[in-house]
């Protein structure tokens, strides 16, 4: 497939809500900030006009901060309308006209993947599959059967280099400085590997419940709906090994051997949670035994980490919003001072809503006493990225740069490591909201705890 960049913006689902809440605004960020100037089709079945599309998208960017007039002007300048079934042929023979002269289309299936069976083998019997690119979002199937089948429709159609399968968090601009902060400073290579480090806590918190999402959520959980992709994800960005060569997917063959080293879940290392009153939520199931709590315990089989556990967890109803992945370091070898705490020194990277790195020592307190208490140095505190994701990732997908994108040997590594657990799970223990989830989450971190709260954001 060719390296330029693409001609033609197509994004399917165009009247939907992911196209209002994020890709409006991050096609404006592009046209507007990164000088993108070539068509954008939007594709849906909903009987509307050109004129309603702009009307919707001026909506859309008025919901997310606004714009000026003339940035605005300037988007809907390349807006163009598809409407139609994606059964039909016809859909796609009026996508082409409307794509002109356009040769390498990037086409966005921003729509259920039940629908990509029908929307890929369409663009490639209309002659639309050549020299594109195709950006699919997630879920990438239910468990790893299904993710396989969908990867077996994508890629009878459009090669796996032109395949982008996006997930926002990746798009973060925390989320990537976890690996230029690893590799850009050598003082961490000698410490990052099991004779020093203790323990890996991963946390993603939210202090709300599911709101509207209630049939959504009951057809997914904490489980699916975070841990198997962006948390992993964050698992894999903190303890991969270092990239080699300047070949661009180098980052991404690191990424995949860590997540393949990773010893998959059994009833013995999950805890599952749900808060009190999930059920009463319009669309939840009156007996629903999906988690809106789930805490992991994992291992990687290799030479660096052997030995050394990591602990994920993720929860609504909890007692802050945040984002946070620590790395604990062992204590010193020999209590000097006979402290009655060793120090345990750590990294933490906090994630969102605000973007910090710190580091966990132990200092002396004032005085004649050799005795200390435990500080924390902020080495770098930031507001949140100044580039959206959703605009980060398009930009990327343009210009054919795969590197923050799912590949395919990285999405079976993920379905892999929690498959055990998704056929028969352990049942879920009832939390109150506002608390840290069930308290069997405390058990399974043990000795290597506690887990660290993040403060409230």
């Amino acid at each position: 497939m060719s390296g330029e960049p693409s001609d033609a913006i197509v994004f399917f689902g165009a009247t939907g809500d992911l196209a209002y809440e994020q890709i409006f605004p991050a096609l404006l960020g592009l046209v507007t900030s990164e000088g993108v100037d070539v068509p954008i089709v939007g594709v849906a079945k909903a009987g509307w006009t050109l004129d309603q599309l702009k009307a919707r998208a001026r909506d859309s960017i008025d919901h997310a901060g606004g714009a000026d007039e003339a940035s605005f002007a300037k988007l809907a300048s390349l807006l163009r309308y598809v409407d139609g079934d994606y059964n039909d042929p016809k859909t796609f023979e009026n996508l082409k006209q409307a794509l002109g002269g356009a040769k390498r289309p990037l086409h966005y299936l921003a729509i259920p993947p039940s629908l990509f069976a029908v929307v890929a083998p369409a663009l490639a019997a209309a002659g639309l599959s050549e020299n594109a690119r195709l950006v699919v979002e997630k879920p990438f199937g239910r468990d790893r059967e299904s993710a396989a089948a969908l990867n077996r429709i994508l890629l009878a159609h459009f090669p796996e280099e032109a395949i982008f399968r996006i997930d926002h968090f990746l798009g973060k601009e925390p989320v990537q400085n976890i690996v230029y902060t690893r590799f850009a400073n050598a003082i961490l290579e000698p410490i990052w590997n099991r004779n020093t480090v203790r323990a890996v806590q991963i946390t993603m918190a939210e202090s709300f419940g599911v709101k509207d999402r209630g049939a959504f959520y009951d057809s997914t959980g904490a489980l699916l709906d975070v841990v198997q992709n962006h948390l992993l994800q964050v698992l894999a960005n903190l303890m991969m090994e270092p990239p080699t060569g300047e070949d661009r997917e180098a980052q991404r063959d690191q990424k995949a051997a860590l997540l393949k080293a990773v010893r998959p879940l059994d009833e013995t290392s999950i805890v599952r949670g749900q808060y009190r009153g999930y059920r009463s939520v319009p669309g939840v199931r009156p007996d629903s035994d999906v988690d809106t709590f789930v805490a992991v315990k994992l291992t990687v089989d290799s030479w660096r980490w052997a030995g050394v556990p990591i602990y994920i967890r993720a929860g609504k109803c909890l007692p802050a919003t945040a984002v946070e992945a620590t790395v604990q370091f062992s204590p010193p070898p020999r209590n000097v001072f006979g402290d009655e705490k060793p120090a345990l020194n750590h990294l933490r990277m906090r994630l969102s809503p605000d973007v910090s790195i710190a580091m966990g020592l132990k200092i002396k307190r004032p005085g004649e006493a050799m005795v200390g208490d435990p500080v924390e140095m902020v080495l770098s505190e930031q507001t949140g990225s100044l580039t959206p994701p959703y605009q980060r990732l398009l930009g990327d997908a343009l210009r054919g740069d795969g590197e923050l994108f799912s590949r395919e040997d990285i999405v079976d590594a993920q379905w892999r490591i929690v498959e055990p657990v998704l056929k028969n799970p352990p049942p879920v223990t009832v939390y109150e909201p506002g608390t840290w989830g069930p308290e069997a989450a405390e058990a399974l971190i043990g000795s290597d705890g506690p887990w660290r709260n993040p403060e409230t954001g």
